[in-house]
């Protein structure tokens, strides 16, 4: 009896941790990314780049100069259909051939592409600008950012509570409502690389925090989800640091000595004690910049103004005097 139930016990642990002794396939993150360049229209450069993490995962970026968001994209190919995350920042095809490059990765079923899932991290646009390349493709279907689409494709009955899966074949992901930057913001688990897809929530950046009880409560729950599992490493949307974890000028397209894009499990870890500092307007923990990007432009918008209400008294003062030594003299 004793060793059926430390059968039964067994099985149950491996029940509630399916994911704790899996095979992760590996890849390779051995990758310098186009830099950009100061002048961008005397250094020409190639629009997207392409890495191959492994036979079955890709990730893109859309170059500095053709962008200076510089977002990243990710394409994960399972026996059944594809999936890929995020569509950049440039819509037109003839300056960011993307959807020519992601078809030309997938391999070929019954002689047809093999179908692609077309999901995004959230709806701001330089993660959505190239969706309309992707909508007349056969076998392809592309999946709105707004919140209302977000829950019912993936059946989050209680968002944001649940975890959604695609099943690509062979190869599950896993899907996390992580609200907080953005309404409707997901992140994405591969089992298969063991890869956390984190969009504009967790990046070596500026992270913008515009609902801080929701980020914080996200962030808790990623840190509860990833806790028993494999991370081989978090990728986020952008990369805005330099290796001394200085943040790039807002704007620049151009990227010298840029921070690597993978974070590590113990990073996502400890992401909810760090957005559990945010004050609501602006942080600085480590290399991270946290703030809100609306109340901080609220308090950009009032010295602007307090500025032309002072110059606008000096000038009606100034007026004033000069009226007065003019009567004075009359």
């Amino acid at each position: 009896m004793k060793l059926l139930h430390g059968l039964w016990l067994a099985l149950g642990i491996a029940s509630t941790c399916p994911l704790a002794n899996a095979q992760t396939v590996p890849g390779s993150m051995n990758v310098h990314w186009n830099e950009g360049a100061t002048d961008c229209s005397k250094s020409p450069q190639p629009p997207l780049q392409v890495h191959r993490y492994n036979a079955q995962t890709y990730i893109l970026r859309e170059n500095p100069c053709a962008t200076f968001e510089a977002p990243f994209m990710y394409l994960l190919i399972g026996s059944r259909r594809a999936l890929l995350i995020d569509t950049g920042d440039v819509a037109d095809p003839r300056l960011m051939p993307l959807a020519k490059t992601v078809m030309d990765l997938l391999p070929t079923d019954a002689g047809a592409k093999l179908p692609l899932l077309v999901v995004h991290t959230h709806g701001h646009l330089d993660h959505r600008a190239g969706d309309p390349q992707f909508r007349s493709l056969p076998r392809v279907q592309v999946v709105a950012t707004d919140l209302a689409h977000v829950k019912q494709f993936f059946g989050f009955h209680e968002w944001p509570q649940g975890i959604a899966q695609i099943d690509l074949g062979d190869r599950i992901v896993d899907v996390l409502p992580t609200p907080g930057h953005y309404p409707s913001h997901v992140s994405y688990y591969d089992r298969n690389t063991a890869l956390f897809f984190s969009g504009d929530f967790f990046m070596p950046g500026r992270l913008i925090i515009d609902d801080t009880a929701s980020d914080v409560a996200s962030a808790r729950r990623v840190a509860d989800f990833i806790k028993h599992r494999p991370v081989s490493y978090v990728l986020g949307g952008h990369v805005e640091l330099d290796a001394a974890g200085d943040t790039y000028t807002w704007g620049s397209t151009y990227h010298p000595n840029e921070h690597v894009l993978q974070l590590t499990k113990q990073d996502l870890l400890g992401l909810p004690a760090m957005v559990g500092k945010f004050n609501g307007f602006y942080t600085e923990d480590g290399m991270f910049v946290m703030f809100n990007q609306f109340r901080l432009l609220a308090a950009e918008l009032a010295a602007a103004l307090l500025v032309l209400a002072a110059l606008v008294a000096g000038m009606w003062r100034y007026l004033r005097r000069r009226k007065r030594a003019r009567l004075a003299r009359a």
